[in-house]
């Protein structure tokens, strides 16, 4: 089963999209969250532009109108993004909306079906002071 995932803003842009397969037509979130960060990861590697393009920031990049620079060319460990990625879920750094309710947890159990959409929206924290 293949689907869509968008990452939206909270006014419902689209600012990115993949699509995702996988074997089974019932997924939990967990697996959507980590197959996404693993296929962002592989394609991040393969290339040579040195920026990643992704929902988790890799540890020492900077954020760019394009992606994540990082400083030195090299590979991204997909397992400690996908450890980052699913932390993040649970300390509310961002939501999964599928069919537009929010996911609850990670074991919650996803019925896939060919129109089923999911959204990944991230929070922007506050800049005060």
């Amino acid at each position: 089963m293949t689907i869509t995932i968008k990452d939206e803003t909270f006014t419902g842009e689209t600012l990115h999209t993949v699509d995702l397969s996988f074997e089974s037509e019932q997924v939990s979130v967990k697996e959507i969250i980590s197959e996404r960060v693993i296929q962002e990861v592989a394609k991040y590697n393969e290339k040579a532009d040195g920026y990643f393009r992704g929902l988790i920031e890799p540890s020492q990049a900077e954020k760019t109108l394009n992606g994540y620079k990082l400083k030195e060319r090299k590979k991204v460990d997909a397992e400690k993004q996908v450890y980052v990625a699913l932390d993040a879920f649970q300390k509310n750094g961002f939501f999964v909306l599928i069919d537009n309710v929010q996911s609850e947890s990670l074991e919650q159990m996803v019925q896939l079906k060919a129109d089923t959409s999911v959204s990944f929206i991230k929070l922007t924290p506050l800049v005060g002071g």
